[in-house]
């Protein structure tokens, strides 16, 4: 049985998880981006999600090898497509050489990466750089009896494989109800069943992107790349493979079946699947006309947007929801995410605050927060949990502010810490209560000079400069209350 998804009781374990492998060095492979588009809301999940587990790996103090792969190469819609694939296709359209869209798209979707607080992986190769790697891979399958070549292209002999393996071990198929659900397609004649899959790709003439093989000038499978690449930096054996849900079939199908065919053993201990974002319900696609993405949820530029949201929005509002559970994209819920986020932040910087009042004795349980937040997080990333721990930690402290209840000195530097490791560090959150590199302090003194010069322009009913602070503040995100004392604000759009 395939280890699929949750990761449970493993990681609840903590030092015990991948033990059998390579404790205390974990192998994290995830499926990177296809770059021949921008970046969207389909591409920050995963990176999220995968984000999140790298960073709670390397702070309970795993060495992580983390590697993300780059397709670049061999991204056809299905086998019977003899075309270029989308990169070549976008480089013949726009006069350019592949690579040009490769690095132009990647370079975008870095500054995604970089802009949502994504770390960078340990390595993260190209599948253009190992096709060499690619076509030893072919060879081995060839050698172990499960591919042939036909004219020019080899295919996997699904047929074959599942007569000693299991072919559908991960997605549950049966290759029986695979056969008889699939009629031969127009463009396939090469192959022996239709279930089979290509290893290898003779090129048309007109196909760019082609390498020299023993078989023909032509170019490698999209399954190849990510079974040769983990193999080459994470060993014929590692410990996390993961991606998005949709590439559960055929994708990591087939890289299953590759790794049985050419080494005898599965090479993956557990796969982690994030689910689908929607939008209106609808998966996201051009055709639709509900494809965002992520330049245009930062610039609140796309017809469907009713205002820009921030990255760390963006961020949070996918970490709201477990990474197993379909997301469901609206305005709505990205301006709660925006509120919950300045909620959280706010109570943060209250910590600082010089009047904040300790006292002796404590009403509250700091370390019931750390042990429900981790409790959370060994549970499958529950992030949602965490989430809510965080809420009641900002609720502890604004009670504390109003008088409501009482805290220590040591309670206030537990809740600064509890910030600091579990909304910063772990959950990648970054503090927008800074204002670039100015620190806060200076920020918010900066505002309070502005709103101090409000008050005495009210007093000398200078209405004009009065209201035009006001305004102009409201304008930029910030909301201000008139008390009895003088005034407060805050900020509702950290930028």
């Amino acid at each position: 049985m395939v280890n699929q998804l949750s990761i449970y009781n493993t990681l609840s374990r903590k030092k015990e998880l991948f033990k059998p492998l390579h404790s205390p060095r974990v192998g994290l492979y995830v499926c990177g981006p296809t770059v021949y588009g921008d970046p969207h809301l389909g591409h920050a999940r995963p990176a999220v999600t995968f984000d999140i587990l790298f960073r709670y790996l390397t702070h309970l103090e795993y060495k992580v090898r983390y590697v993300r792969n780059i397709t670049d190469v061999g991204h056809l819609v299905n086998d019977a497509d003899s075309g270029d694939d989308k990169i070549a296709k976008k480089a013949r359209l726009e006069d350019l050489e592949p690579m040009e869209v490769v690095q132009y798209y990647l370079n975008r979707y870095h500054e995604a990466m970089d802009a949502l607080n994504v770390l960078p992986p340990s390595i993260e190769p190209h599948a253009s750089g190992h096709i060499i790697e690619q076509i030893q891979l072919v060879k081995d399958i060839l050698n172990k009896g499960y591919a042939y070549e036909s004219e020019g292209s080899v295919y996997f002999d699904v047929e074959k494989y599942n007569g000693k393996y299991h072919y559908g071990i991960l997605s549950g198929r049966n290759i029986e109800d695979m056969l008889n659900a699939t009629r031969e397609l127009e463009g396939q004649e090469e192959k022996r069943n239709s279930v089979d899959f290509a290893l290898w790709k003779k090129a048309a003439p007109e196909h760019i992107m082609r390498w020299p093989s023993p078989w023909s000038d032509g170019f490698p499978g999209w399954h190849l790349e990510c079974t040769a690449m983990s193999k080459k930096y994470l060993g014929e054996e590692f410990d996390i493979h993961g991606g998005g849900m949709d590439l559960i079939f055929p994708h990591h199908e087939c890289e299953i079946a590759q790794s049985m065919a050419s080494t005898g053993k599965p090479a993956v201990q557990y796969w982690m699947h994030n689910n689908m974002i929607t939008v209106n319900g609808q998966k996201m696609g051009k055709s639709l006309g509900n494809f965002i993405n992520l330049e245009e949820f930062f610039t609140g530029s796309h017809s469907l947007l009713t205002q820009a949201y921030s990255p760390m929005t963006v961020r949070f509002f996918i970490l709201q929801a477990h990474y197993r559970s379909t997301v469901d994209f609206s305005n709505d819920a990205l301006q709660a995410s925006e509120k919950g986020l300045a909620r959280l932040l706010e109570a943060y910087t209250k910590l600082d605050n010089k009047d904040f009042a300790s006292s002796e004795t404590s009403d509250t349980d700091i370390q019931g927060l750390f042990n429900k937040a981790y409790e959370a997080m060994n549970d499958d990333l529950n992030t949602p949990i965490v989430i809510a721990q965080l809420f009641e930690a900002a609720r502890i402290i604004n009670s504390a502010v109003a008088g409501q209840i009482a805290v220590t000195k040591e309670n206030i530097s537990d809740l600064k810490r509890f910030f600091d490791l579990f909304l910063f560090e772990l959950l990648g959150i970054k503090n927008e209560s800074k204002a670039g590199n100015v620190s806060y302090d200076a920020f918010a003194k900066a505002v309070d000079m502005l709103l101090e010069i409000r008050m005495q322009a009210k007093q000398n009913k200078d209405w004009a400069t009065s209201d035009k602070i006001r305004n102009e503040l409201t304008a930029l995100g910030f909301e201000i209350k008139d008390t009895k004392d003088g005034f407060e604000w805050k900020l509702n759009h950290p930028s």
